[in-house]
């Protein structure tokens, strides 16, 4: 006889998330406009490394995260999926990591943030104002994330639209500015071919950027119908997020010399250049700009719900100190989460603020350690899969992953390899020497990040046995 697998739904949760509401959800959080600067600075190869990587990694991760959605649709989603797998051990380990990962990502994204803000608005602005700017924006993230869904959601939500907006000009601008002055980097068919040179140092953010199909499966108890709407909102979301990327990543290719494409300015001097930084043209970048910040709040706002919901279910499963688990009393958000969050990212911001010499170097090494920590979670994700497949076969799948255990094999095998490249490949590319002065805080960050997780962990076990 075939179980099938229910959610327990909570007292007090709604599902508030209808399948469009998905589809935006998602998209929201995967399009990252803070990182297609790094992306594109691959150069004419990157839209090759983004096909590739949509090929072998992006579709097989979609498939799995929809069988392993709608198979376990309980609140909590990869918390459930490797507790079901390997255990509660390593599944508060992974929702340690992957929550944690959004707190000190935070702050990369909020001095992207404010290094935007500058250049629209403060061109001045040193890099501790910057900060202190960041340090304002994690709360008022912490701030809407803790309302009920059925407010908070609209924020990713109209996130979607503007996210498709500014992409769908960089795009399209970008053909009708190159057919008047040219192309601005060789796009030619050799120079699109895949390089395996000090390019790569970039291609782990490509890998990043498709992260997150499962992220709406945090928030499962407030889904509608999760057995349909989880793989049509990953099937229409999917074919957008490619398009996106794809039509931003090749529009700043064409319109920015790759010398010149900046890590925090990239965004703003594309659409500079496309629409002009003067009268009509200037009004309208200003426009897109102020879109742009928003999107930043949307994405946090995404990945907070998704990460503390996740939390907040490891703790009240006492895998994670009961702190993370405390509700807000008429919202039924996870409130004391959020605050963790907040209080993480302003003491990030503030340390690292210490080491950096200017915003850009601040970014990417908040967003390399952050995002090491990100991918880590995804090393249980996938041999999750193939457990499940295995020691629960008698489980109701309203999706499979087609082809067979060799198909879903090979999908896991590949989604693996590529989490793990991008893991060393964010401090060492194969062939050059390791910059120690930018690899040393980076690796101390992580190694740090994951002892302070095993030390919460023995405080969860304690919490339990009491």
């Amino acid at each position: 006889m075939s179980v099938i697998a229910q959610a327990s739904p909570k007292s007090g949760l709604k599902k508030a998330m209808r399948a469009l509401d998905m589809t935006l959800f998602t998209v929201c959080a995967i399009v990252v406009i803070d990182t297609l600067a790094p992306s594109a600075a691959i150069g004419a190869p990157s839209i090759s490394w983004w096909i590739i990587t949509l090929v072998l990694f992006f579709i097989p991760y979609g498939l799995i995260t929809a069988e392993l959605g709608t198979t376990y649709p309980e609140e909590g989603g990869l918390y459930i999926w490797v507790r079901n797998a390997f255990g509660e051990k390593w599944a508060a380990r992974t929702t340690w990591l992957y929550w944690i990962n959004v707190a000190l990502w935070m702050p990369s994204v909020y001095v992207l943030f404010a290094g935007m803000f500058a250049q629209l608005f403060a061109p001045d602005m040193g890099l501790w104002a910057q900060i202190i700017l960041g340090i304002v924006m994690s709360w008022v993230t912490v701030w809407i994330g803790t309302r009920s869904l059925h407010i908070s959601k609209w924020v990713p939500n109209v996130g979607a639209f503007l996210k498709a907006l500014i992409m769908v000009v960089i795009g399209i601008g970008a053909f009708i500015y190159a057919g008047k002055n040219g192309v601005a980097n060789d796009l030619s068919f050799d120079a699109l071919l895949p390089t395996l040179d000090a390019g790569l140092w970039f291609l782990p953010v490509i890998v990043y950027n498709f992260m997150g199909f499962e992220l709406m499966s945090g928030v499962g108890d407030e889904l509608q119908e999760p057995g349909k709407s989880i793989p049509r909102a990953i099937v229409v979301s999917g074919v957008l997020i490619a398009v996106f990327y794809l039509l931003g990543t090749l529009g700043m290719l064409m319109a920015v010399p790759l010398d010149d494409l900046g890590l925090v300015e990239g965004i703003i001097d594309t659409l500079q250049i496309i629409l002009g930084d003067s009268g009509v043209g200037g009004f309208f970048v200003t426009l897109l700009g102020i879109g742009a910040l928003y999107t930043f709040l949307a994405n946090m706002i995404t990945w907070t719900i998704g990460a503390n919901s996740t939390a907040a279910e490891a703790a009240k499963e006492n895998e994670l100190p009961q702190i993370f688990g405390r509700e807000h009393p008429k919202f039924k958000t996870p409130v004391s989460a959020f605050v963790i969050t907040g209080i993480v990212s302003t003491v990030v911001l503030i340390i690292y603020g210490f080491m950096a010499g200017t915003a850009e170097d601040l970014f990417w090494t908040l967003f390399a350690f952050s995002s090491m920590v990100f991918l880590l979670p995804y090393l249980a994700m996938f041999p999750a899969f193939l457990k499940l497949r295995q020691s629960d076969p008698d489980v109701t799948r309203p999706y499979r992953v087609p082809g067979g255990n060799t198909v879903a094999w090979i999908f896991a095998i590949l989604c693996e390899l590529f989490i793990l490249q991008a893991v060393i490949f964010f401090i060492w590319i194969p062939g050059e020497p390791i910059d120690w002065a930018f690899a040393a805080p980076v690796l101390i960050g992580v190694i740090l990040t994951v002892i302070v997780g095993e030390v919460l962990l023995k405080v969860a076990a304690k919490e339990k046995s009491a």
